[in-house]
């Protein structure tokens, strides 16, 4: 089996020297496309208005001044030798990517695009633990549990057009003791918020971030398979058509369009 993993934290996170690990106790043949630099949030850009330049790291591995659906691009059409991928492997992220932040997550963009070159694609994170100034990401989790999810995933397959989302609970592996098959969520508080600033020169600038505010999520979902301490497997498409609002539209608006 061939590998191409990507992430969205940057070539050089711990993250991905995590997922890696979790690709070599699948396969020896492992190709990586990451970004130069962070890309967390940046969805499913793509880069039209710079070129792309790509730096060899060692062998088989390349950071690509981009995002991560250019470097899965780059990576599976330009980079990787020979056959392309059976598989790509997005992240480990950096924090959990779960609910209605899937649609601007990096991470799960890099599988996606995945996905639309017609390759098997699983994103993966690591849920996060802040105390303080303290943040603990039990990388260790992610990797005792990721190669046997994504080999039992491959072992049962799923449709050409989903990818799989998969969440490790912020605890010790020891802690963590169920696997939950879950649909994406979606919070009952906003968690984006932002703080003004002054610079030096008495400029206004602002820093975006989270309130790390929980939310009451219904049982069966992402946020509540995280927030109980279970790994979240999602599968998840980039259909957003809400069919019953299709549904109901047609009979009102179909036919000639309405004049004014």
């Amino acid at each position: 089996m061939r590998i191409l993993l990507t992430n969205d934290d940057g070539i050089h996170a711990e993250g991905l020297e995590t997922l890696e690990r979790i690709a070599r106790a699948l396969t020896d043949d492992v190709w990586i496309a990451a970004p130069e630099y962070e890309q967390s949030g940046a969805g499913r850009a793509l880069t039209l208005s710079d070129p792309l330049r790509v730096r060899k790291v060692r062998d088989r591995t390349w950071a690509v001044e981009g995002t991560p659906t250019d470097c899965v691009m780059m990576g599976v059409r330009e980079l990787v030798e020979g056959a392309k991928p059976d598989l790509v492997l997005s992240g480990v992220n950096r924090g959990q990517n779960l609910a209605e932040d899937v649609t601007m997550s990096g991470t799960v963009a890099g599988a996606i695009e995945g996905m639309a070159l017609g390759i098997p694609s699983i994103a993966l994170s690591q849920a996060m633990t802040y105390f303080h100034d303290e943040v603990t990401a039990h990388w260790e989790t992610a990797e005792a549990f990721g190669p046997g999810i994504v080999r039992r995933l491959l072992e049962v397959g799923w449709p050409e057009d989903v990818i799989m989302n998969v969440n490790f609970p912020a605890l010790p592996p020891e802690q963590v003791t169920e696997v939950e098959v879950t649909r994406q969520g979606f919070r009952d508080n906003h968690m984006r918020t932002f703080e003004k600033r002054t610079d030096l020169r008495g400029r206004n600038y602002y820093w975006m971030g989270f309130t790390g505010k929980l939310s009451q999520p219904a049982d069966g979902t992402d946020l509540r398979a995280i927030y109980d301490g279970r790994i979240s497997v999602s599968p998840l498409h980039i259909d957003l058509t809400h069919m019953p609002t299709v549904n109901n539209l047609k009979g009102v608006l179909g036919g000639a369009p309405p004049k004014a």
